[in-house]
This record gives C-alpha cells, structure tokens and sequence, in this order.
C-alpha cells in the first residue's frame, strides 16, 4: 500500500511539473518552458528521487551542459548524422567526466542540433525547466515525507 500511494504521488508531481511548463508555454506563446527529456527527468527527479542522477545538481547542470554541446554543434561544427553521433557521444562523456551525470540530458544535443535551437534555448526551456522540476521535486518529496511520517 505504501508503494502504491508514493507511485501515485511520484505521478501526480511529475504531472503537476510537465503541466505547469506546458501551461507555462501555452501563456508565454513563443517561448518553450517544454521538451520531451523532461518528461524522463520527471520520471527520475519524482520516482526515485534518491538516487545520484535526480540530484538538483545533476539535473540542472547536466541539461544546461549538453544543451551547450549541442548549440556548439549547431554553431560551429554543423548537423549531420556523424555529427549528431559525435555531439551525443561528447555529451555523455562530459557528463561522467564532470561526474555530473543525468541520463535524460543526453537526448538534448539530438534535439537541439535537429530543431536548430539558438542560444535562448538555454534559458527556456532548458534553465527554467530544470528548476521548476526540481523545486516541486524537493517540494513534493518534503509533502510526502511530512505525510508518511506523520501518518504512522
């Protein structure tokens, strides 16, 4: 029973953070609050919040790293399919190298070089995006901390 309610907890965080961003977009008009890896970082940052690839600093910074790989790419190396191996590839040893590792974050160099994003991809989505998850994150895991504890 235990399990359950927290998967449904897990659940309803990452809902309330991906509607917020999508809301967020919907209001803001061009800008983007969303893409698709937050959608495996929601996953990470509400279900299993533990572990050393949800922590704030993984998150924040390993989607702001390899976004900045793969605007590089756009910018100064190109978008073939060598390239985007290659970016990927940079990305995720960047990641073990800085020991700032979050798996979800190694899909934006991909997504970055095929929509040729610019620079302000990093703020929104990228920046912003990352903090609001965390932040609910960090808030909803206090909440059902505070509910568990409280209720036994």
């Amino acid at each position: 029973m235990r399990f359950f309610m927290f998967a449904l907890f897990a659940g309803f965080g990452a809902a309330v953070a991906i509607g917020i961003l999508s809301l967020s977009e919907a209001a803001m008009g061009e800008s983007a609050f969303l893409m698709a890896p937050f959608g495996a970082t929601a996953a990470l940052v509400f279900g299993v919040s533990a572990s050393p690839f949800s922590r704030p600093k993984n998150v924040i910074l390993g989607h702001m790293m390899t976004a900045v790989i793969g605007l590089l790419f756009v910018e100064f190396v190109g978008v073939t399919s060598f390239c985007l191996a290659l970016a990927t590839g940079v990305a995720v040893s960047a990641m073990l190298l800085t020991r700032i590792i979050h798996p979800p974050a190694g899909a934006n160099p991909l997504l970055i070089m095929l929509t040729g994003q610019s620079w302000d991809f990093l703020i929104t989505p990228v920046l912003s995006g990352t903090v609001v998850i965390v932040v609910l994150g960090r808030g909803m895991r206090y909440l059902y901390m505070k509910m568990y504890t409280s209720s036994f």
